[in-house]
């Protein structure tokens, strides 16, 4: 199992910690809800640093880029950042990643870390055309997810840069909690607002301590992984390996918004014909309609019939109610359309509702 550079202060808090992507990682502090609940009303800090960087330099490294990932980061101006997805030659998609414009030829992309290894090898692979400088830093260092309404108000008094001026997807290289050129970046996956923070493993346990620190009067708490979890679920954000992997196109996906289709890409050709032609799934968000919570894996019936499964689901801390996310023939994704959710022995109906399930 590796750690990360802040295991021993997660276990020293009380954290519940857990196997995930081959980290020892905190699942949870003081329990989900009110985890969840701490980032949508003020400010929370998740140890993310499990996931994977790897920077792309170079004169080639933009159209390495351009050829291995759906959307179009010649958009990318220094200090912008972009939601992109790679697809591979079958259709699927090999990982959702940020993709970074740090200098004029330098690219930083964030992968998910049970991808870590999967992922460099396939851009390996696409770089023998394009002779790209690619480095793997993952091991080096350490992210930091401060999220949630009062991140800004509670962080300010750390950076001398403006951070309630840094837009959505956008981020500075400057000073933060006493360490100079940290990503400051407002990027998160919770849709409460905040900021991610970049730095090496031997600066993080000073980040991490100066955070709380600036945010006691704030309320700040550390967030386990199940808040995480949570969160994203309620604005319909996909997570790898339940809605999206190897075989999920991202037009079925509803990631029709990151697939561009001015510019060659992997399996392009093929992608653009799907989006000529329509999807014949798609995923759907659902609500549960009685009281009950699905889980990934439940299959969805129309009818009686089984036309799909649950790729994510939980009980909505924010909702009170069963929420979920499946891929269901096209005919029935339509807003409002009533399907079931078979829970052990009984089948409990559904409908389709509209992203995002939370709304500010």
């Amino acid at each position: 199992m590796k750690k990360t550079a802040l295991n021993d202060t997660h276990i020293a808090l009380g954290a519940k910690m857990v196997p995930f992507a081959g980290y020892e990682m905190p699942v949870s502090y003081e329990g989900v809800n009110a985890e969840h609940e701490t980032v949508r009303n003020g400010v929370g800090v998740f140890d993310v640093s499990h996931m994977g960087e790897f920077l792309i330099e170079g004169p080639n490294a933009l159209a390495l880029i351009q050829k291995v990932s759906t959307n179009d980061a010649s958009k990318l101006t220094i200090g912008k950042a972009q939601y992109s997805c790679m697809p591979n030659e079958a259709g699927g998609v090999v990982d959702d990643l940020i993709i970074y414009r740090i200098k004029e030829e330098t690219y930083l992309l964030v992968v998910n870390a049970a991808n870590i290894a999967k992922d460099w090898n396939h851009i390996s692979a696409y770089n023998a055309d394009f002779g790209a400088t690619m480095r793997n830093i993952s091991e080096d260092y350490s992210l930091l997810a401060i999220q949630g309404p009062k991140a800004v108000e509670a962080m300010q008094s750390l950076s001398s840069h403006d951070l309630s001026a840094i837009k959505f997807y956008n981020f500075v290289v400057g000073d933060f909690a006493g360490i100079e050129h940290v990503i400051i970046s407002a990027t998160g996956y919770t849709g409460s607002g905040g900021f991610e923070i970049y730095c090496k493993n031997s600066e993080v346990q000073q980040v991490w301590d100066k955070v709380f620190e600036a945010g006691k009067a704030y309320g700040i708490k550390p967030i386990g992984l199940a808040a995480r979890d949570t969160l994203r679920l309620e604005m319909g954000y996909c997570l790898y390996g339940n809605d999206i992997d190897d075989s999920t196109s991202p037009l079925e996906a509803g990631l029709g918004w990151i697939t561009k289709f001015n510019k060659d890409f992997v399996n392009s050709e093929a992608l653009k014909r799907q989006k000529e032609e329509g999807v014949h799934k798609k995923l759907v968000a659902f609500e549960m309609l009685e009281k009950a919570i699905p889980r990934q894996g439940y299959a969805i019936l129309s009818e009686g019939e089984t036309v799909g499964n649950v790729t994510s689901g939980t009980m909505s801390p924010s909702l009170n109610k069963g929420i979920g996310l499946g891929y269901v023939p096209i005919a029935l994704a339509k807003e409002d359309t009533t399907i079931e959710i078979q829970i052990r022995k009984k089948t409990v109906p559904a409908k389709v509702v509209k992203l995002p399930f939370y709304k500010v």
